[in-house]
């Protein structure tokens, strides 16, 4: 059964054994060699399935050009793999968790996990495997490094509010990473206890990087925790220390950067010899786009066909969307945002406001990960007009559900309400994406797959696609010398299509 540890700030004269912190009790979960279940095995999978189809549809863009140039000016002959590139060409691994991070990251299109915070744990992947290339392990290494990865991320996510304190997510993602690292390692308890305070100080920053005018470092926030990770594992591996104790300390992230001096957090984790299921509980993406719009793009969808007359914002006196307190407050009317009604905002910024993606679903009946982005679709006169007449709400019954531990209850959807110029009102609500695993058509094995070779379409030549699905699908099985192979390079000439930008490097 898992053990639920109460966790609080302590003045430094009262003391605290090192036994009894919370990145000791995260330690100890990762150097626990439990086994790992079958679906979990097929989970992680997926999981790198998922990762390497958006990683390719991203290698365009900007910031993952950025980020690849940067990684490819630090070359080592026995590192990691760069997505785009081939395995032939290695750099060092800190940098290739860099680069891959924001492959990964960029879309805003892979899996996340919602609780007391918000996450993507899909991001632990790109570190961890950068390791797993740079020291030769296994791929059933790789297995049981990235379900502690996930499982200690999903565990301070389910425990831990940073959000409320305006702290970004990716103070939970550096320790997770660590702790996955360790694990794939072998480490000892003590080193991974001082990787985990190593990465959480230097991984604590606030949500600025999703609020108002949002820009390129959302992308490259998770990248460079899971890049604190690695270089905090090889500091910890010299025999450096961390701040101590680094959650529960008088001046540690508790007392100054979350709920205070009098706070009180209940974290759970597993028992030692207890399976790590916590993959099991997360969820992927249909849509490209934050995860809070993606039953709502269903339901617009669904609207589009049954309402054709909700395409014209002339017929439409306004629309409120009643939802939980983060779909308002982060990407609904209530961030108070006016980015997230101005057509000229950056991508990052619209796929963050849900008016903008309901409007563009709403007449489009469908969402593309570019096309609904282009400036030309955000400009379009009838798309601001309808756009401006959407507002969100927050309902309580919502709220309640979005946090409910109840995995049958808890929802991430909303109600609309239309009221139509004609005087009618059409209300409609949905409550889970049709892609989560209680939803109308929930995501296995083929729709990963299928959502690999769409997005690699016309990216990576026929035959590598192939050979990447082949190779990822035997996972638990893969040599040392396999494991490089999961990445996927771009067709030639490719990359040369757009400017590599110059830096210090």
């Amino acid at each position: 059964m898992p053990i639920t540890h109460e966790v609080r700030p302590r003045a430094s004269a009262e003391g605290l054994p090192r036994t009894e912190q919370l990145a000791w009790k995260l330690a100890e979960v990762a150097s626990d060699p439990a086994p790992v279940p079958g679906d979990v095995v097929d989970m992680v999978i997926n999981r790198i399935i998922d990762n390497a189809a958006v990683a390719a549809a991203s290698l365009l863009r900007e910031p993952v050009v950025a980020a690849r140039a940067q990684a490819l000016a630090h070359p080592y002959s026995a590192g990691a793999t760069v997505f785009g590139r081939s395995s032939d060409l290695r750099v060092s691994p800190e940098w290739a968790a860099w680069a891959n991070g924001v492959a990964v990251r960029e879309l805003d299109y892979h899996d996340t996990f919602l609780a007391a915070d918000y996450s993507h744990p899909g991001d632990n992947i790109p570190p961890i495997l950068a390791v797993a290339q740079h020291t030769g392990a296994s791929g059933a290494d790789l297995v049981r490094a990235i379900t502690v990865g996930y499982q200690i991320q999903v565990d301070l996510v389910a425990a831990i509010s940073l959000h409320k304190h305006k702290i970004d997510h990716i103070a939970h993602l550096g320790p997770s990473a660590a702790a996955g690292i360790g694990t794939l390692l072998g480490l000892d308890v003590t080193t991974i206890f001082q990787a985990i305070g190593q990465a959480l100080h230097t991984c604590t920053a606030t949500r600025q990087s999703r609020k108002g005018q949002i820009s390129s470092w959302k992308a490259y926030a998770p990248a460079f925790a899971g890049k604190v990770a690695v270089e905090s594992v090889d500091r910890a591996m010299r025999g450096q220390s961390s701040p101590e104790p680094i959650y529960e300390g008088e001046d540690g992230v508790i007392a100054w950067l979350l709920d205070g001096p009098d706070a009180r957090y209940q974290v759970t984790l597993p028992a030692p010899g207890e399976a790590k299921t916590a993959i099991l509980r997360t969820y992927t993406k249909e849509h490209s786009a934050e995860y809070q719009s993606q039953a709502l793009i269903d339901l617009a969808r669904r609207l589009h066909r049954t309402h054709p007359e909700l395409t014209d914002p002339t017929n439409v006196a306004g629309i409120v969307i009643h939802t939980s307190h983060h779909t308002h407050y982060v990407i609904g009317s209530g961030a108070n945002d006016p980015q997230k009604y101005d057509p000229n905002a950056s991508r990052e910024t619209l796929d963050h406001s849900i008016p903008y993606i309901v409007a563009v679903a709403l007449q489009d009946g469908a969402w593309h990960h570019e096309a609904s982005y282009a400036p030309e679709r955000a400009g379009r006169a009838d798309t601001v007009e309808l756009w401006r007449k959407i507002t969100t709400a927050e309902d309580p019954e919502w709220t309640r559900r979005y946090h409910s531990e109840d995995p049958a209850e808890k929802a991430f959807g909303g109600r609309m309400e239309i009221t139509l110029t004609d005087g009618r009102t059409i209300v409609e609500e949905i409550a889970m994406a049709d892609a989560h695993p209680l939803g109308a058509r929930p995501f296995a094995r083929a729709q990963y797959v299928e959502k690999f070779r769409t997005l690699a379409d016309g990216v990576c030549e026929p035959e590598e696609i192939s050979r990447f699905l082949e190779l990822v699908q035997r996972l638990p099985e893969l040599t040392t010398e396999e494991v490089v192979g999961l990445t996927v390079a771009a067709r030639p000439g490719l990359l040369g299509t757009v400017r590599n930008p110059k830096g210090l490097f």
